[in-house]
């Protein structure tokens, strides 16, 4: 089986990496959003590449999910040292791959290009693909004015209440070659349980995105970030409910009507099931909560059998 997976954040790259356990190397392609990149002291930071990059290199810092293992960050002392407030966490060895990836862009690669340069030489056996190689950002509506999302995220620790989502850039953004023969090529498409406003909204937003997936004949499958109306991870919860919509499993197939075959649910959301075949999606619902690489593993499986039975 040839899979193309959507995702962002660690939700979506530790399910990623279930689904890379699953299959024969090179038959998974992983399509990240790139809508919270930023550059930090003159550097490109790609925050949901890398944590899909490091989980599928078995570096990852398995506390937190992102960064790496056994970091250490003598850098930002340094930074704190000269008097810069050093809010985001570049770590010493996580400041390797913005490096090389600031000097590849700047050289003239595409975003596309210097992710797939990086990835190999940590030897990820599949490809993992940017949604665009242009610039897209997420700028979130607040009480509090127009937040960039690593203001929102990381500074201010997800404090302030989101009433809008804009993402600048985005009219002049499109699917990457790449991207578009990893969709058209798959045998299963599936929707990662990463949060479907700021994570996997963004990819669906690229022009062209929806129409490609539309026109791919594979069946398509999301798993639901969201367990018993609350998010396993993240502020997704409480962004699905400042901007209207409901927080639960039904209320994120809702926001993918139109595009999925099934949805994945816990059983803690069982009684939904027929909320969501009301809008022409099958349900399975199994453990849902990815706690060790066990779970990643049996969630892969599963998940891939019952996409699999949805194109028979």
């Amino acid at each position: 089986m040839r899979i193309c997976a959507l995702a962002g954040g660690v939700g979506g790259a530790k399910l990623a990496a279930g689904l890379q356990d699953a299959l024969a190397p090179g038959h998974l392609s992983v399509v990240v959003n790139t809508a919270d990149d930023f550059d930090p002291w003159g550097l490109r930071v790609c925050p949901d590449l890398d944590t899909v990059m490091y989980t599928l290199a078995g570096v990852a810092n398995p506390e937190t999910g992102w960064g790496l293992a056994d970091e250490s960050f003598a850098f930002l002392g340094m930074l704190s040292g000269y008097g810069e407030d050093a809010w985001f966490k570049l770590g010493d060895r996580d400041l390797a791959t913005h490096v090389l990836r600031t000097q590849k862009l700047r050289e003239g690669e595409t975003l596309t290009e210097a992710t797939g340069d990086l990835a190999r030489a940590l030897g990820v056996p599949g490809r993992i693909l940017p949604m665009c190689d242009e610039k897209v950002s997420t700028m979130l509506k607040t009480p509090a004015g127009l937040l960039e999302f690593q203001e929102y995220f990381v500074r201010r620790r997800q404090r302030d209440e989101v009433l809008g989502v804009d993402l600048v850039g985005i009219e002049d953004a499109r699917p990457t070659g790449a991207v578009l023969e990893a969709v058209s090529g798959a045998d299963v498409i599936v929707f990662c349980p990463s949060n479907p406003v700021v994570s996997l909204g963004p990819i669906l937003s690229v022009p062209g995105m929806r129409a490609a997936l539309a026109a791919a004949g594979a069946p398509k499958v999301a798993v639901s970030p969201i367990v018993g109306g609350r998010a396993l991870k993240g502020p997704a919860d409480r962004m699905l409910h400042s901007l209207g919509h409901e927080v639960s499993s039904a209320g994120v197939a809702a926001l993918y009507e139109g595009l999925l075959d099934g949805m994945v649910v816990d059983r803690a959301d069982e009684g939904q099931r027929g909320e969501i075949e009301g809008l022409g999606m099958r349900v399975l619902s199994t453990d849902a909560v990815m706690r060790d690489p066990a779970d990643r593993g049996r969630l892969a499986r599963e998940v891939l059998g019952f996409g699999a039975g949805l194109g028979a």
